[in-house]
């Protein structure tokens, strides 16, 4: 080749190298920008999870706070229904003395209008004897004609002294019914005042009782808001933060395959791990499951006879009856998983996010339940905590939480 043929072979290629070179530059850039933004987001994030840690103590003990306030505030309601029970039966007895005086005073009217009446006669009767004197038998011998006539005569003085007596005797029956009735209806007002000191003083105790639960209930929902409030702004930092990672991993990922999405539901166990459906109130304890598992299943047996009480496992895991979140911190409790109740929206940041092998938590603001080796433990669907067949919630709307490892 010409030297004049070579220049010109250099000077078309040289366009066209420089043309390709341009287009590679163009074509890292975007990727070199990409990779940057993932550092940077991949920064970010670690520095809002490390935040989320630091805050984890601070809402540990708005955890344990708001906890004691439920059970306080359960504790006063219990108070509430107790002396309100105490009233209603004071009310009751009340009631009860309110009517036994109205029907003395009713037989009272009736034996003081007998008695009158029996006054009446006897008083007739006194006036009668002192007009006519009163007979002897010594003169009803000298003035009878025959031993016949001594006879009637005796005979018909026996009926006139026994009527006198009968009403002497009447007369003496219906004052001694009358002062009776007199007293009765005393006792009976001393009790209807005692009743009414006694229901004005638990009145007082109901209404101070009702007062301290509403300012202590109060108090709960405002430490819960602020509570929902800092895990609300730092989870919506951490989920945008996660939407910003996926979306620019999936522009730098090579392939255009999509990973399985994380569902809230677990896997399915094989039978000898499963759990199975007794009745509400007991389900088997599976002997393949761990002893934690079958320890949280055997603490879920123990009261799932119990009815619903607000508040109730809050103050103490002790409790004769359970809400919601204190029926699964119970079950978590026996299972070496938790050492304090947790209401549920402390639950929604317990143990690690997602579903469990064995043991899976779905809580958010207002309720919580459990799967345990496969089968629902549920306050909904019942009068307390109950086992269920199949789940009566949806995970919709909960977000998922198990014990590590579990």
């Amino acid at each position: 080749m010409r030297a004049s043929d070579r220049v010109n072979s250099w000077r078309l290629l040289l366009p066209a190298a420089a043309l390709l070179a341009l287009l590679c530059l163009v074509a890292s850039a975007p990727a070199k920008d990409l990779e940057e933004k993932l550092h940077d987001a991949q920064g970010k994030l670690s520095h809002v999870r490390a935040s989320h840690s630091a805050l984890a103590t601070t809402i540990a003990e708005q955890n344990r706070a708001i906890d004691s306030m439920i059970g306080e505030v359960s504790a006063l309601r219990q108070k509430q229904a107790a002396v309100e029970s105490e009233l209603a039966a004071k009310q009751r007895e009340l009631d009860v003395a309110t009517a036994k005086l109205a029907a003395d005073k009713r037989r009272l009217a009736i034996v003081r209008a007998r008695l009158r009446r029996a006054l009446a006669v006897l008083s007739d009767r006194l006036v009668a004897i002192y007009e006519s004197g009163s007979p002897d038998v010594v003169n009803v011998v000298l003035d009878s004609a025959s031993w016949s006539e001594v006879a009637t005569r005796a005979d018909y003085l026996n009926q006139v002294q026994a009527y006198d007596d009968s009403v002497a005797t009447r007369v003496k029956a219906l004052r001694d019914e009358a002062r009776a009735a007199v007293e009765r209806m005393t006792s009976v007002r001393r009790q209807i005042k005692e009743a009414r000191d006694a229901i004005a003083t638990e009145e007082r105790e109901v209404a101070a009782a009702r007062q301290a639960a509403e300012a202590r209930f109060a108090e709960l929902k405002s430490a819960q808001a602020a509570r929902q409030r800092a895990l609300e702004s730092l989870e919506s930092r951490e989920q945008a933060l996660n939407d910003n990672l996926s979306a620019i991993s999936e522009q730098i990922a090579s392939t255009t395959g999509e990973a399985a999405p994380v569902t809230g539901t677990p896997a399915p166990l094989t039978p000898g791990e499963s759990a199975q459906f007794i009745s509400e109130s007991q389900a088997s304890v599976p002997s393949a499951a761990p002893s934690a598992v079958q320890a949280a299943i055997e603490a879920a047996n123990s009261i799932a006879t119990t009815p619903y009480i607000w508040g109730g496992g809050h103050g103490s895991f002790e409790s004769s009856g359970y809400d919601c979140s204190g029926s699964v911190s119970f079950a978590l409790h026996g299972g070496g998983f938790l050492s304090s109740p947790l209401d549920s929206t402390g639950l929604e940041t317990w143990g690690v996010p997602g579903p469990g092998k064995w043991i899976t938590v779905y809580a958010n603001a207002e309720h919580a339940w459990m799967i345990i080796a496969g089968l629902a433990f549920d306050t909904v669907g019942g009068p307390g905590p109950r086992w269920h067949s199949s789940p009566v919630d949806s995970p919709s709307g909960f977000v998922a939480r198990h014990p590590a490892g579990y």
